[in-house]
């Protein structure tokens, strides 16, 4: 077990691996590319962390130089995308990879993206609500040793004119790989493409994980390519603020002109179980149109 990451107060940040009852090792709670320095990191929006306490999205914006810019399309127009997400993510752009998460599990930040790129582009992001409890996801929380988190994304892409181009809603893909805890396996199912788990219970205060499994499937290759086939993929589901809980995390509050912009309101987004799917892998994707 490795500790890949950890901020004042906040949580250690373990990656390991397990062996599936076929005898495959997995890496939890995802592969990703955390420790990959090849991999552009985002730029701050707001981040306890790094001390980056910004108010405004044009404060954060000051601070960058224009190194972080991605460029996708020699010829393409530079977009800007805003991101919180609970509590990481790769974000990809026609393949190409535009910018992660530089804080992977707590204190809760958001970022800014920035990339180069001719319209239509697709996104595609890979999702991960970390956990502490390797491999049955699960985190110490209100009062529980083995308490299931819950995940979340919400992000707005504007344009050079600051018009808000897209937005996460139902319109996005949104596919599981990875859902845990479960203690009853038989009460996960498939139905096409959906990965369904909300027949599973979630459990409150736990002190033992014992009786807890997870569940795991292999991503497709190529899914960040603009060309990957994911009509097959469930619609995202939606979640409302008080569901994913961002009222009292100011990297989401000094920011609600963007993500809850009265004209175009951005929702949070994740797979059909916010709670159970959650730490996991999460991919979603959604192809932006030319205005």
């Amino acid at each position: 077990m490795t500790n890949a990451y950890e901020c004042d107060r906040g949580r250690q940040t373990n990656i390991g691996s397990i062996q599936s009852t076929d005898g495959k090792t997995w890496t939890v709670p995802a592969a990703t590319n955390l420790l990959n320095t090849d991999f552009p990191v985002a730029s701050d929006l707001n981040n306890p962390c790094t001390g980056n306490d910004y108010r405004t999205a044009s404060e954060a914006l000051s601070q960058i130089d224009g190194s972080d810019i991605i460029e996708i399309d020699a010829d393409g127009e530079v977009y800007t995308a805003y991101v919180f997400a609970d509590n990481y993510f790769e974000m990809y752009v026609n393949g190409v990879a535009v910018g992660r998460d530089n804080v992977p599990f707590t204190q809760f930040n958001s970022n800014i993206v920035r990339f180069k790129a001719k319209a239509p582009f697709t996104v595609a992001m890979h999702l991960v609500d970390w956990e502490e409890n390797l491999g049955i996801g699960s985190e110490s929380n209100n009062g529980s040793e083995f308490h299931a988190g819950d995940g979340g994304l919400v992000a707005v892409i504007k344009d050079e004119d600051n018009n808000i181009i897209a937005k996460t809603d139902e319109n996005w893909k949104a596919q599981t790989f990875y859902t845990a805890p479960i203690r009853d396996l038989s009460c996960a199912s498939e139905s096409g493409s959906e990965r369904l788990s909300s027949n599973c219970v979630i459990t409150g205060n736990v002190q033992d994980s014992s009786a807890d499994y997870c569940l795991h499937w292999e991503l497709p290759t190529n899914w960040q390519q603009a060309d990957f086939d994911d009509s097959s993929w469930p619609n995202a589901t939606t979640y409302s603020n008080q569901t994913i809980g961002v009222d009292n995390k100011s990297a989401y509050t000094n920011f609600t002109d963007i993500f809850d912009n009265e004209k175009s309101d951005a929702e949070f987004i994740w797979s059909t179980n916010v709670v159970l799917d959650n730490d996991n892998e999460v991919i979603v994707r959604y192809t932006v149109n030319e205005l």
